[in-house]
């Protein structure tokens, strides 16, 4: 099985959570995939961009099942790769899991950006955005906004296995989204957690859950 890492909004590959799970796959023989969706330039960013770059990381692998796992927008992103992989019947790389980590459902809404913030942003094409692996604020154009609107997670029709992990602390994607996602979908298991977006306090709980649910034995045998 393929194992690919979809960081967040603002994020990289170098991040807590992606080093960790890295970390922890390695010790089973198997390598985490982690394209850097901030390439080739924070600037330019769109979700289509992005699902574009998950294709091309998924189809220069050899053929096999893949488990995508994402966090923030990264589960956002990882779930209509998901969908757009599915549409094209993909039978060289199937992906057959799905792990979100306090998946952005409602990215393409912007909910969370008030009106006037969203018309400053089209007038100006700007909106300054502190990059945490970057160190510093980086403008966003106005393409990522107005592309995300074509994405819409609660009418995605993939039904594979999806375990999604929610901090119910989280005061950037509200644990409501991700239990409004998981209500009506017997494929998703949502685990909520006593932790805020980051999700850092519960690593060590959610690894072994991880594991279990991609199915990895104990050792041998390097998969990628």
């Amino acid at each position: 099985m393929h194992l690919l890492y979809l960081h967040g909004f603002a994020s990289s590959p170098g991040s807590g959570k992606a080093r960790y799970l890295a970390d922890r796959f390695a010790e089973r023989g198997h390598t985490l995939i982690c394209p850097d969706l901030n390439l080739p330039d924070f600037s330019t960013l769109t979700v289509t961009r992005m699902l574009d770059q998950v294709d091309r990381a998924i189809d220069a692998r050899e053929p096999g099942p893949v488990a995508l796992i994402g966090s923030s927008l990264g589960g956002f992103v990882a779930l209509h790769a998901a969908a757009r992989r599915a549409r094209r019947l993909d039978s060289r790389h199937p992906v057959s899991r799905l792990v979100l980590l306090a998946p952005a459902f409602d990215f393409g809404s912007a909910r969370d950006v008030r009106h006037a913030e969203v018309e400053e942003w089209r007038r100006t094409d700007r909106l300054d955005v502190f990059h945490h692996a970057y160190g510093r604020s980086i403008p966003v154009h106005y393409a990522l906004h107005e592309d995300a609107q074509q994405y819409d997670a609660y009418a995605v029709d993939v039904t594979v296995p999806t375990l999604i992990f929610q901090g119910r602390r989280d005061s950037v994607v509200p644990p409501e989204t991700a239990e409004r996602f998981a209500a009506s979908r017997p494929h998703v298991t949502l685990r909520l957690l006593d932790d805020d977006h980051q999700l850092q306090g519960h690593l060590a709980v959610m690894w072994p859950e991880i594991a279990a649910f991609l199915g990895l034995d104990g050792g041998g045998g390097r998969g990628t």
